[in-house]
């Protein structure tokens, strides 16, 4: 399921930016690793914190405009694809930054 995740991801940073699949795939690479997570091992929760947390500055820095209103964008498709109950917690991005040691 997380490499489904990171799929499904990338392919809608694609879409939502002027990235080609190549640079959707690293822009999000780099982001989960920077915030400490494997691409391999993500869960759900671990992503939208990524995504709200990581991904706007990893965008801004690539001169992509809206680049908050895209990650959520991309947080909410990811969120009807996965659907309820798969493998969401009720973790909230914040507490799975502060178990992680990065807020």
């Amino acid at each position: 399921m997380a490499t489904d995740l990171f799929d499904i991801a990338a392919e809608r940073l694609e879409h939502h930016t002027d990235f080609n699949r190549l640079e959707a795939r690293g822009t999000l690479r780099i982001a989960v690793k920077e915030a400490g997570l494997k691409a391999q091992n993500l869960t759900l929760p671990e992503l939208e914190a990524v995504l709200e947390k990581v991904m706007p500055g990893e965008l801004k820095r690539r001169r992509v405009e809206d680049a908050v209103a895209i990650c959520n964008i991309v947080m909410g498709e990811l969120a009807r694809v996965v659907g309820p109950g798969s493998d969401r917690s009720s973790s909230s991005a914040d507490e799975v930054f502060r178990r992680l040691g990065n807020v």
